[in-house]
């Protein structure tokens, strides 16, 4: 582990706390960043804001601790925990000339360093845009703020919305953070508890001030479908959790890929075609049941089974506007063509999913 002081060299930037989802997360994507560095090792310095530095110690990062008072601390004046972010990366900035703070649910495609030309002055490095403000008016944030932003000039119906899974500045435009912070703080009380205020308070606060570039080309977020992928990550971290910078563990991080770990088009159709012979409100959960029995050649697919069956229950549920109980599940497993669809699976699905809390 790295405990040096920031250099001028680019600053890749990590801030975790909590579960040991958000740890796990973490790891992989600095070894997804360390798979593309081995040509350049010391071309990028690593950190990690974090309240656990036990999961980073093999890795070459230095780990910055962070207390829970510090962290409540960058969370006020209203407790409002995504404010950190903006705290952390600024105060990064006071010491380096570039940073980009990256969120843990992240891998790359490429190397950091292609992330960081696109980190020029008079830029903000976003991770993607989502849709204009005034393409939905039916939001929290457009039903909550619009007068008010209109009011304050700060916003209109044009401004592009921004997905803060990236953010990279350089020193000179650190005020867009100083002014993203403000904006939170300010409007944090009339946002109704909008999840998702800390990246829309960068967009205002980047709109009009600075060029906004993207990077889903560069690296993938996995803020959608977040179990298939953790379901990916963990199988990587119980695979090389001893050794993440070793050469296989690297190489392997390649093979956790952007792919959605679904079967082929053919395939799902035949599993619709053999589940037509089930009762109809049965046949939707087996076909998704049937999705997760799917063998993958490649290793981390084939850890999303689970998922799947996860998936299927929930749907399911939905479905029947009800908890689907283990009774139910005895029943619809023990129909014949069932056992012969799952053969010596049927009973793995079963306990899983009766031993595993619903969502």
């Amino acid at each position: 582990m790295n405990t040096a002081s920031p250099s001028s060299r680019p600053q890749l930037v990590y801030l975790v706390f909590g579960s040991e989802t958000y740890h796990q997360e973490a790891v992989f994507s600095i070894a997804s960043a360390l798979a593309f560095l081995q040509a350049t090792p010391d071309a990028v310095d690593i950190q990690v804001f974090s309240d656990n530095p036990e999961p980073y110690r093999l890795l070459p990062v230095r780990v910055r601790p962070l207390d829970e008072t510090t962290r409540k601390r960058w969370s006020e004046p209203h407790g409002y925990h995504f404010r950190t972010k903006h705290v952390v990366l600024r105060q990064v900035l006071e010491e380096s000339p570039v940073a980009m703070l990256i969120d843990t649910d992240t891998f790359f495609h490429h190397s950091p360093l292609a992330l960081f030309e696109r980190v020029q002055p008079g830029t903000l490095l976003c991770n993607a845009f989502y849709t204009r403000y005034g393409d939905n008016h039916e939001s929290i944030l457009y039903t909550a703020l619009h007068q008010r932003l209109l009011e304050m000039g700060v916003a209109d119906d044009d401004m592009m919305t921004l997905n803060s899974g990236v953010m990279g500045l350089t020193r000179q435009d650190a005020a867009v953070l100083d002014r993203s912070i403000e904006l939170m703080d300010e409007l944090f009380p009339h946002a109704q508890g909008a999840y998702t205020l800390e990246e829309f308070c960068l967009s205002i606060a980047a709109y009009r001030s600075v060029n906004v570039r993207e990077c889903p080309d560069l690296i993938h977020h996995y803020w959608s479908r977040k179990q298939l992928f953790r379901a990916k990550v963990k199988a990587w971290i119980a695979k090389h959790a001893a050794a993440p910078t070793s050469a296989q563990a690297l190489a392997d991080t390649r093979k956790v890929s952007a792919h959605l770990p679904r079967p082929p088009r053919l395939q799902r159709l035949m599993y619709k075609l053999i589940t037509l012979v089930l009762p109809k409100h049965q046949q939707q959960f087996m076909r998704e049941i049937l999705y997760g029995c799917y063998e993958h050649e490649n290793e981390f697919d084939q850890a999303c089974g689970p998922v799947w069956w996860d998936k299927a229950r929930q749907n399911q549920e939905e479905r029947q506007n009800r908890p689907l109980d283990a009774h139910q599940l005895e029943r619809w497993f023990a129909n014949p063509v069932v056992r012969l669809m799952l053969g010596e699976r049927r009973t793995t699905i079963y306990q899983h999913l009766v031993t595993t809390p619903g969502k």
